[in-house]
Order: structure tokens, then C-alpha cells, then sequence
């Protein structure tokens, strides 16, 4: 009990630690927990982080949040998993907290808005990484199924501007359309 406590302390100190980096929607989180907890530590494999992140990304209110509940009841329970939000929502929160406090002087001040417009132009390229290092993992669907899939995805959001929940309902829908054929076509 006492070494499943300390581990979701950890977990709390862990994503204290990265909460403070917690731009473009958190997948510059998803990126640094790949490195840390699949590529460093072993603690789990792409696939168990592509489903935590699908199924993070499929439920209501934030991603990152969603991901870090998650991931912290996979490793240590409902502990971990509460332990492991407040540790991601403790920093934004103080940020937040403070750039209230001082909001009309940040406001139009050059410097704030130079640092911000550095921070878009980095996310960018850290959330690709992370889409390329989870794609990797293991999946169920052909290449070139998941490929279209992604291909069909971005289409519907980019060009016809279908909502997110439009998008990741036909995700699901096609997932489970292409794994009831194949259960059918393994039973014959």
C-alpha cells in the first residue's frame, strides 16, 4: 500500500514537473511521456499509450487531462489516476492565476506577444513527432486502412470542417465496422 501511495506521488510529481509545458492541447505531453515512459523507463509500449491517448482524446473535457487520469490508473489505480490531474492542472492553474493578476499589463505588452508567437511555431513541429513516433505502434488495421483513415480524418476536418465529435465518431464506427468483418471472415 505505502509503495503504491509514493508511486502516485510520483506520478503527481511527474506531471507536476511537465504540466508546465502543456501547450498545443497537450501533445507536447503525449510526446515527452512517449520518450519517458515507453523509449526510457519501459514502463509501458506504444500500443498501451496510443490506446490511453485514443480513448483520452474520445471522452469528454481535456484531452491531457483524460490522458493523465488514465495513464495514472494504469500504473497505480484511482490514486495514480487523481494524483496524476492534479499534477498536470496545478501548473496552468498558476499560470493562469497569475497572467489574471496581471492581465492588462501582459495585454499588449511586445515581449509577451513575441514569446507566444515562439511557442505556436514549436508546437507544431513536437506535436508531429509524437503522431509519428505513436503511429508506429501496433495496430490491428492494415497500413493502408489506418493511412486512409488518417487521410479521411483530416479531410473531413480540414476541407469540408466537420466537428471533432463528426470525426472521431466515424473513426470509431469504421473501426468497428472493419473488425466485424474480419471477425466474420475469420469464423468462415
Amino acid at each position: 500500500m505505502k509503495e503504491k501511495f509514493l508511486r502516485a506521488l510520483s506520478l503527481y510529481a511527474y506531471f507536476f514537473r511537465i504540466g508546465w509545458f502543456t501547450f498545443g492541447g497537450g501533445w507536447s505531453i503525449v510526446a515527452q511521456m512517449q520518450t519517458d515512459f515507453v523509449e526510457k523507463d519501459h514502463t509501458i509500449d506504444n500500443q498501451e499509450l496510443l490506446d490511453i491517448v485514443s480513448v483520452g482524446r474520445s471522452l469528454p473535457g481535456t484531452m491531457i487531462g483524460n490522458v493523465a487520469y488514465l495513464f495514472g490508473c494504469h500504473q497505480c489505480g484511482v490514486l495514480g489516476g487523481v494524483l496524476s490531474v492534479l499534477g498536470i492542472i496545478t501548473p496552468p492553474l498558476i499560470i493562469l492565476s497569475i497572467v489574471t493578476l496581471f492581465y492588462h499589463s501582459f495585454q499588449n505588452n511586445l515581449y509577451v506577444a513575441r514569446a507566444l508567437t515562439g511557442v505556436r511555431a514549436v508546437v507544431a513541429p513536437v506535436i508531429f513527432s509524437a503522431v509519428l513516433k505513436l503511429q508506429k505502434a501496433e495496430t490491428p488495421l492494415p497500413k493502408y486502412a489506418f493511412y486512409g483513415l488518417c487521410a479521411a480524418g483530416c479531410i473531413l476536418s480540414f476541407v469540408f470542417h466537420a466537428s471533432s465529435i463528426l470525426v472521431v465518431v466515424a473513426g470509431v464506427l469504421c473501426g468497428v465496422l472493419y473488425h466485424g468483418k474480419q471477425s466474420r471472415k475469420n469464423r468462415s
